[in-house]
Order: C-alpha cells, then structure tokens, then sequence
C-alpha cells in the first residue's frame, strides 16, 4: 500500500464490467488503491479481479463467501482499509453509474475540508441518464421521505458514491450498524450527522448501468422504508 486514498467496489456478477472500471478509474485518480469486494460471483468476477491485482499492485482483492448484501461488503472493504493508513476511502459501483471523471472533484472536497462527499444527483448540476418517471418519482421521493423522517440536510440521502475521511469511518459506529441492503447509504449519513461530521455533497450525473443486471428490487426498496423508521427511533 503506497496511496493515501483507497476506492472500495462490491461485486457480484460484475465480469464485463470490472476490468474497465478499474482501468477508467486509474485513468482519472492514478494514485489510487483499489479493493474489489467479490461475493462469490458465480459468472467469474472474483477470477478476473484475482487476474487484474496480479498485474497491478493498486488492486487488491476480497473474496467472500456467498452473497450477503451490499452493507456487509462494504463494512467488510472498511475494516480492512482501517487496518491500513488509508486518510481517504470511498464507495463506487462496478457498473459505471458512478461516473469515474468524478473521482478528482470528490478528493479535493475531502482534502478541502469535508469530512464525508456526497455525488448527489438531486443539487444543481446533478442529474440521472436513462430513467424513466416512475424511478425518478420512486429515487426522489425515497430521499424526501428519509430526510424528511431523520430531519437531517442531505438532498441525496440514498446515494452510493461517496468518500470518507478515515476519521468519519472510525467515529460513527461501524460495529452498530443496523442495515444490510440500500438503506445502509442512509444510515451512514444519518450517524455521521448526528455525530457532527462536515457532509458536502457535489452533483453527479447518475447514469443507469449498459451491461449486468441491476440489483435493485421490491424487497431492497422496501427495507429501506422501513429502516428509517428504526434508525429515528434508535437514539443514535
């Protein structure tokens, strides 16, 4: 490890596009380390990850089990990044959603001063590409309701393309984390407003993803419903 920023991937069924991810990304952040949370992929992506670390010392793998949802993975790429002297560590998909000309923006928030950056699609400059009404109505009115409920000042509650200081990461209870799917977005940004960290969030065009499937679902959707009202009640 010789890079100060870490980026953290969760993969599952990710073959086509994890090669040209970590490629894109090296492209715009080159002083980068790269950890690829595999769970177990069944069409090959933990073989092709194990593939690109060997030709590049900036990627490291993990391989896990069996797929346990995408909170679990990254709690897991977390606690191995604070092992190591990582000062900035960030979450991004696979699939191209999280567009990777975005990652210089984001590290000069964090070295300027914010504690956690935000990509946020719903400040001026933000944006989605290829969704239709029902899913904007569906994405826009799920981060009403969590702000709403959790009264905290964040546009893009649900949002997965974020960088943390490492300080954020050891301060907010990683170990208490309740949530598994899509709402562990909300509850990390929910504890680190209420701990007081400095939140900023930055637009970003959220484009839906060219190849693979989408991992999103009723159940997934509806979880999230659910876990801000636990999270608002928890006393955290």
């Amino acid at each position: 490890m010789s890079q100060e920023t870490l980026i953290i991937i969760p993969t599952y069924n990710e073959l086509e596009n994890i090669g040209p991810i970590t490629q894109a990304i090296f492209e715009n952040l080159p002083e980068t380390d790269i950890l690829i949370v595999d769970d177990n992929s069944p069409d090959g992506t933990g073989k092709k990850a194990d593939e690109l670390a060997a030709a590049d010392s900036r990627i490291q793998v993990m391989h896990r089990e069996g797929k346990q949802g995408l909170g679990k993975a990254y709690l897991a790429g977390f606690k191995w990044a604070l092992e190591r002297p990582y000062k900035f560590i960030f979450e991004m998909d696979a699939d191209f959603s999280h567009d990777p000309k975005r990652l210089p923006a984001f590290l000069e928030a964090a070295k300027d001063g914010a504690d956690l950056v935000l990509g946020s699609r719903y400040v001026e400059g933000g944006g989605t590409v290829n969704w239709g009404l029902s899913r904007k109505i569906i994405s826009r009115g799920g981060s009403l309701y969590a702000r709403t409920i959790l009264g905290i000042p964040i546009n893009d509650v649900t949002g997965g393309f974020k960088c943390f200081r490492r300080e954020v990461l050891e301060g907010i209870g990683l170990d208490e984390v309740m949530s598994v799917g899509y709402s562990f977005q909300v509850e990390l940004n929910y504890r680190a407003v209420r701990r007081g960290f400095k939140v900023r969030e930055i637009p970003i065009t959220f484009e839906d993803r060219k190849v693979g499937k989408s991992k999103m679902s009723r159940k997934i959707f509806l979880e999230a419903m659910t876990m801000v009202w636990k999270l608002r009640l928890s006393g955290i």
